[in-house]
């Protein structure tokens, strides 16, 4: 690696460990603590490449990116930042920055992109978001690897034009991520239009749909839930992708591609919606986020003393399957909050709501008929032939119950018209209950004449 690196970052300990790993990399380094330092470095030419923290004493090294940019314009400037949100990838990117990198950063990873950056001597961008959007704060919270990937291709992704494929399962916050990419681009004033899998049952209502959009963003929801009728109504609908003004953005569950072999879905519609792919991650990919969404949830909720978990209450939260991911996760605190008679959770009040969370006795009995529990066999027996010699990943136990909770619900829905009051006393559970279950598998109810 050759050329000059600026460093300016107000924790000693890190301009230290950078100073030492850029000098045995064969670059010279210059280290301040000061952005004013900074910038006069920037003005006098030196450096060949930035790598600045965002919150300094004497300023802001977004708000100071402009500035180099403009004094620089082939200055790459790599921002790392403790503030590990989308508000601030999305920033880095509109401030034209060459990368960013949240904090605790991987070294070896730095260095990597901080070679890449010498190399090239020039700063990759995407179109500038309108600013009065940058400080809005969204609801997408968490500092794991994994969600942090997620914003950064978020940010990359935002102003482009073609077509975008959000996957991932119940829960984990593929609608919010759709209105995020919205909200964030350029076309944040334009409308925002969902068509709805019920929808896509009328021609009408999906161009009526597309008139709508206009200019901004047309979703497609639960596209796995589209029967091939509606699959091949939507592709036709839309058209080619130059007739189509509206940015589109598709949500779907993490198993398109295996609907997509089995003929279940449409593989012209799956190319015409997935030039590009953002992946959510699943919250048993990201344990370490668990504690931050707790404590995200409790701010949300106006309590007279504030509560805390327990080292054990902790560890049977990290220790959870999650099978219904982040929105179950906020079901579970709202359970405690309401259910708890402490300030502390402790572990076994923990695992007592984790358990009452688990699918209902009277679906649970019937797994013993003879027809059911041969049909559960095969499926167990099948789910362990794929991992050939190894172990299938833990938490087996939740995912069959979920797997035979969805139909359930989805059966005696239909067969009650998608009366919610009537499913749930088929069912045997509270209408509350049910409503709960409905949000957490992402269940769609449509209101119908019963036919006899």
């Amino acid at each position: 690696m050759d050329g000059t690196v600026l460093i300016a970052d107000d924790d000693r300990t890190i301009r230290t460990v950078l100073t030492q790993a850029f000098t045995r990399a064969g670059c010279k380094v210059h280290a301040t603590s000061s952005l004013t330092t900074l910038m006069r470095w920037v003005e006098d030419g030196r450096g060949d490449l930035v790598v600045s923290d965002v919150v300094m004493p004497d300023g802001n090294g977004l708000e100071n990116l402009p500035k180099i940019i403009k004094l620089r314009p082939n200055l790459p400037v790599i921002i790392i930042s403790a503030q590990n949100t989308i508000v601030t990838a999305i920033r880095a990117n509109e401030s034209k920055a060459f990368d960013y990198l949240p904090k605790p950063f991987d070294l070896p990873e730095l260095m990597r992109r901080s070679a890449k950056a010498l190399e090239r001597r020039q700063p990759a961008t995407l179109r500038a978001v309108p600013a009065t959007n940058s400080e809005v704060e969204i609801p997408l919270v968490g500092q794991s690897p994994a969600m942090q990937k997620l914003y950064q291709n978020m940010a990359r992704t935002m102003n482009a034009a073609i077509p975008v494929l959000v996957l991932g399962e119940p829960g984990t916050g593929k609608s919010l991520i759709a209105n995020s990419l919205h909200k964030f681009s350029n076309r944040a004033d334009q409308p925002f239009v969902i068509i709805h899998p019920e929808m896509a049952e009328s021609q009408s209502l999906i161009k009526d749909a597309i008139q709508r959009a206009e200019e901004g963003t047309l979703v497609l929801d639960g596209v796995t839930d589209l029967s091939l009728a509606s699959q091949l109504r939507i592709l036709h609908t839309l058209g080619e992708p130059s007739e189509q003004a509206a940015r589109l953005i598709s949500i779907a569950g993490p198993n398109i591609l295996s609907e997509v072999q089995n003929g279940n879905f449409r593989n012209d519609l799956f190319f015409r919606i997935s030039s590009l792919q953002l992946a959510v991650p699943a919250l048993r990919e990201r344990v370490d986020d668990i504690m931050v969404l707790v404590e995200h949830f409790l701010k949300m909720v106006i309590l007279e003393t504030p509560v805390e978990l327990s080292a054990a209450g902790s560890e049977a939260l990290r220790s959870f399957n999650w099978p219904g991911n982040v929105r179950q996760l906020q079901n579970i605190v709202s359970q405690l909050i309401m259910e708890s008679q402490n300030t502390i959770y402790d572990g076994s009040t923990v695992v007592e709501i984790l358990k009452s969370t688990a699918l209902s006795a009277s679906v649970t009995s019937m797994a013993s008929s003879e027809k059911l529990s041969e049909s559960v066999e095969q499926h167990v027996q099948r789910y362990f032939d794929l991992h050939g010699a190894s172990l299938p990943p833990n938490g087996i136990y939740q995912r069959i119950l979920t797997e035979v909770e969805r139909p359930l619900i989805e059966i005696t829905l239909a067969a009650s018209a998608g009366n919610q009051a009537k499913c749930a006393d088929l069912l045997g559970i509270n209408r509350n209950t049910l409503r709960k279950k409905i949000n957490e598998l992402e269940i769609v109810v449509t209101r119908h004449r019963k036919m006899m």
